[in-house]
């Protein structure tokens, strides 16, 4: 009645690349929250990289996807810190393994002898 060692090959290849990503994500984010001053916003980011452009890509995405998905979606998404995109996708890759290891469909039947 001991536990069982759990085998690479028993884990599904998406958990696998959802965890990868998750890990990624979330030292991103915890490299992104040490590095730079903690209340600094995306927008802000994007203006320290390249200023000319941050308005240009501002009117392109906001002519591409539409003025309601711009106000709505991306202009709240600029005013929070910094590190809180790449650990919202951590969290979700996060769930996305869990979910993918959890729902993984057996290799071989068990037969009753």
């Amino acid at each position: 009645m001991g536990r069982q060692a759990v085998d690479k090959t028993d884990i599904p290849l998406t958990a696998r690349i959802f965890t990868v990503l998750a890990a990624i994500f979330l030292v991103g984010a915890v490299a992104l929250a040490t590095m730079l001053p903690p209340d600094m916003t995306l927008h802000e980011a994007v203006h320290a990289i390249d200023a000319a452009r941050a308005d240009d890509w501002q009117h392109i995405l906001a002519h591409a996807l539409g003025k309601t998905v711009w106000d709505w979606v991306l202009a709240p998404l600029l005013l929070r810190p910094v590190w809180m995109v790449p650990l919202s996708l951590g969290l979700i890759c996060v769930g996305g393994a869990l979910t993918a290891s959890f729902h993984a469909p057996p290799k071989t039947k068990h037969r009753r002898s």
